[in-house]
């Protein structure tokens, strides 16, 4: 039996972000943080692959400091707004705000299945026991509290697009709490149709049988907007739904 999620004959390669790149992405800078609008294939947390291969690294670069301070992550396939503290000091503030819940994330998702109305999840979320995926998080009753509210926009053709308001910061809350609630995000590799997907783009990479049962090459989600009104920042940070997503939902004729 194989190692669960290490695929021997592995094809997925990390991203090596050009210093060019790196500045379009910038949302905001000034002597307290920098923001950035991550794409959706973009590591946050630094590889062994060299400084430009994880945003945490270019950041670092950019700056010419010996750490950047990353404030929160996202996924390697969530797209949006994430914040890096220029000191220590700034990023123990905003990271106490954002536990604290007076620092606020909301986030755009496509999700499968049309959700009939508002829906709040309140579900505490912990590891998925006997997961083939290590990192699989799964509801359980002695997990960690957690709590997450879906709010459609729009629906149309199978599908839903959402604004979702996470109030805890759990390990892919939103993914986790909208499989549970039956509309998982389009695109999701781990808590789509089968974890196997996942196994399978590692092994393979994105292949037309993956597209054919996930749909979108990446998880639909992306940070749209982190609300550092509270936390002394005095500033809302948005960015806009990116290309991709939206062209699926065009193709969908599911509204934006």
């Amino acid at each position: 039996m194989r190692p669960q999620n290490k695929a021997p004959g592995r094809r997925v390669h990390a991203r090596l972000i050009r210093p060019d790149e790196l500045k379009s992405w910038i949302l905001h800078e000034d002597g307290q943080v920098v923001v950035i609008n991550k794409p959706g294939d973009v590591v946050c947390h630094p590889s062994k692959a060299g400084p430009a291969s994880s945003l945490a690294g270019a950041v670092r670069e950019y700056l010419g400091l010996a750490v950047a301070h990353l404030v929160f992550r996202l996924d390697r396939e969530t797209s949006g707004v994430v914040v890096f503290a220029r000191t220590p000091e700034v990023a123990a503030r905003l990271q106490g705000a954002l536990s604290g819940r007076r620092a606020k994330k909301s986030y755009l998702a496509i999700m499968t299945g049309e959700l009939a109305g508002p829906a709040v999840v309140d579900q505490p979320l912990g590891p998925a026991g006997g997961a083939l995926v290590l990192a699989r998080t799964a509801v359980r009753p002695d997990g960690k509290p957690a709590r997450t509210t879906f709010i459609p926009f729009s629906r149309g053709g199978g599908f839903t697009f959402a604004r979702v308001l996470p109030e805890t910061g759990r390990k892919h809350q939103i993914r986790a709490h909208a499989q549970w609630l039956g509309h998982p995000l389009v695109g999701d590799k781990i808590y789509g149709p089968d974890e196997r997907c996942f196994l399978e783009f590692l092994d393979t990479g994105w292949t037309p049988a993956l597209e054919a049962r996930l749909l979108l090459s990446r998880q639909a989600l992306h940070c749209a907007e982190v609300d550092l009104r509270e936390a002394g920042l005095d500033r809302v940070f948005s960015a806009p739904l990116p290309a991709d997503l939206r062209a699926f939902c065009l193709s969908r004729e599911v509204p934006v």
